[in-house]
């Protein structure tokens, strides 16, 4: 019998089945409660997700070294769609962050930007550690002026969407891929202290002088400012109504396609309290223990990893799921500001989930190399 030629550890390959399936049917589970024209999401998710497989196959297919090798190719891509979609998006919520297709839904750049932003970021510092000659400070200061150039142009695009959660990933993918990259560590104490005065600065005009600072950055972003910087106090209907339908579960939950109340944004956002509606205390704690289970088997694929590209694009993976995963339940739960940020491969969105999809496929990648590499 021919042995396959692909090997992926299941560890990773199971946990993205369980989140296949606990991502329909609670897409399903909020079809009572959405209007007629998004009564098909669930279908549209298993229509996500088969395409999601084909892409991490074909992702196989091409190898890693693909990716890398074409990595600022895909970058100008993504640079070009962010700059496409700010003049033919269209605005939804008032932000213009998607292109609409006729038939088959929006597109999301920025969820792209993502993937190639980790792509990019792990040939530059795989490429930089192989042709340096030396270990000046100079040398380095150049190459993260380099990188900070890189990553702030996707960064200003994609905050004039506005998008304020796509640009914290950006940034929170940049630290741990260089953190990853074995640079020296006073750099990350200059850029923390540089962000802290920045930040202190910036506060200090919202807080005290706020016509001067919707001068300096528009009604908008102050509007945008005043929702973040007091998510604490709000009583809006969907975080008033989310904690209501967790809470209302109780241990068990109230069953399958029975959620007691309506809350925005249920399909996407707010997926983990229709989750723990339906399921109740001991739903929600398993799917979290999956959540880790899956986040540590990646950690793990990381440290068999022989190659540090594959090693750096690991570490953006990770960076980029915590972020999401800590923040999109803690939102849900009150415990952090409302910022869009959806639960990875549980809400629903093709953008999103294909971009995952293919980061899955990278890294079934890497597993495939390291099994063969232990054969």
């Amino acid at each position: 019998m021919k042995e396959s030629k692909f090997k992926v550890e299941k560890s990773i390959l199971i946990p993205i089945i369980l989140f296949a399936i606990i991502s329909i049917i609670s897409i399903f589970s909020t079809r009572n409660l959405l209007t007629d024209d998004l009564q098909n999401l669930y279908l549209k998710q298993i229509l996500w997700y088969a395409l999601g497989f084909v892409i991490a196959y074909l992702m196989m297919t091409v190898g890693n070294k693909f990716l890398y090798n074409s990595a600022y190719i895909l970058y100008l891509i993504g640079i070009l769609l962010l700059v496409l979609v700010l003049f033919f998006g269209k605005d939804i919520n008032n932000a213009r962050c998607w292109f609409v297709i006729p038939y088959i839904g929006s597109f999301q750049p920025s969820e792209f930007m993502k993937v190639f932003l980790i792509i990019t970021l792990a040939r530059m510092i795989s490429d930089y550690h192989e042709k340096k000659k030396t270990d000046e400070i100079i040398d380095e200061f150049k190459f993260l002026l380099k990188v900070l150039v890189i990553v702030g142009i996707p960064s200003i695009l994609t905050f004039i969407e506005p998008d304020t959660g796509a640009v914290l990933i950006y940034f929170i993918i940049t630290i741990v891929m260089l953190f990853i990259g074995g640079f020296r560590a006073r750099w990350f104490i200059i850029a923390l202290s540089t962000i802290a005065i920045f930040a202190s600065i910036f506060l200090s005009i919202y807080f005290f002088n706020q016509d001067l600072f919707i001068n300096l950055f528009g009604t908008s972003f102050f509007y945008r400012m005043d929702r973040i910087l007091n998510w604490s106090n709000a009583s809006g209907m969907q975080l008033t109504n989310g904690i209501t339908a967790i809470g209302s579960g109780g241990l068990l939950g109230h069953g399958f396609n029975h959620i007691p109340i309506y809350f925005p944004e249920m399909q996407t956002d707010f997926i983990f309290a229709v989750f723990a509606s339906n399921f109740g205390f001991v739903g929600a704690i398993l799917l979290i223990g999956l959540i880790t289970y899956f986040d540590i088997s990646i950690v793990s694929l990381a440290n068999k990893s022989h190659d540090m590209c594959d090693k750096l694009v690991i570490g953006g993976i990770v960076a980029v799921l915590l972020f999401q995963q800590i923040h999109n339940i803690s939102m849900t739960i009150g415990l952090l500001p409302i910022m869009g940020i959806t639960l990875p491969f549980i809400s629903y969105g093709g953008s999103s989930l294909l971009s995952y999809m293919i980061l899955v496929g990278m890294m079934f990648n890497v597993s495939n190399e390291n099994l063969r590499f232990k054969n």
